[in-house]
């Protein structure tokens, strides 16, 4: 059976255009057969009309003719019609073959390609290389760690003591600098406090006395005015 679907180079090529060739051939069968049912479906259609034609007539004997003629062609429509149903099930049949002979090649082209990709593969080749595997990320963690660990040498060690000391004088000597500071302002307000002087009062009376003298001069000069008006109005009265 598997030498008809994967015989030889020559006899696969034939196989496989077999079944082609047969399903083009029902096709074109199917469709010739399906004009000839057309064609007898109108001949009876037409001798039916004649036999109706030939009653009105009261023609009995051509109407009886007509209708024989129409079974004749009812027969071989019937007859047609399973041939035709016989060719249907016989090509769907032929496609559903050639459609499982086209799944087993193409299958049995992925198990050679599987079987290709899997030689000289087996399942302890795989496990040894999946432990390498995890032997290297695990080494290449512990090398992170150590480059990402700080460097405590003994050079760059300081003792705390120490430094808490040093600390200690610092701000000693801050609260020396603060109290001196407070000192010093105090030393230097006292003196301006002791040398300010009251100084007297500057007198109005002069700056008022100018201001009341101002006021006289101003009415002094409207009041001449108002004479040279006055003056100046009477002269064009008289004409003068």
């Amino acid at each position: 059976m598997w030498s008809y679907f994967f015989g030889g180079a020559s006899g696969s090529a034939k196989n496989k255009e077999l079944p082609k060739k047969a399903i083009v051939e029902l096709r074109e069968h199917i469709n010739l057969l399906s004009k000839k049912q057309s064609h007898l479906h109108t001949q009876i259609t037409n001798q039916e009309n004649e036999a109706r034609i030939f009653l009105t007539k009261g023609n009995k004997v051509m109407a009886k003719n007509s209708l024989k003629k129409k079974k004749i062609y009812e027969q071989n429509l019937s007859k047609l019609e399973g041939t035709m149903e016989s060719l249907e099930q016989q090509l769907f049949s032929i496609e559903s073959a050639n459609l499982n002979l086209e799944t087993m090649r193409a299958m049995q082209q992925g198990a050679k390609a599987m079987k290709s990709i899997h030689n000289g593969l087996d399942i302890d080749k795989v496990d040894e290389t999946m432990d390498e595997i995890r032997e290297q990320v695990e080494l290449g963690d512990e090398i992170s760690d150590a480059i990402s660990r700080p460097l405590n040498t003994g050079a760059n060690e300081v003792d705390e003591d120490e430094l808490d000391e040093e600390l200690d004088m610092l701000a000693q000597e801050n609260a020396n600098q603060e109290t001196s500071k407070i000192v010093n302002n105090n030393v230097n307000a006292a003196p301006a406090a002791e040398n300010k002087v009251s100084l007297p009062n500057v007198p109005s009376n002069k700056i008022k006395q100018s201001e009341a003298s101002l006021k006289e001069g101003q009415e002094e000069d409207e009041e001449e005015d108002e004479d040279e008006r006055a003056l100046r109005e009477l002269q064009a009265e008289m004409g003068l």
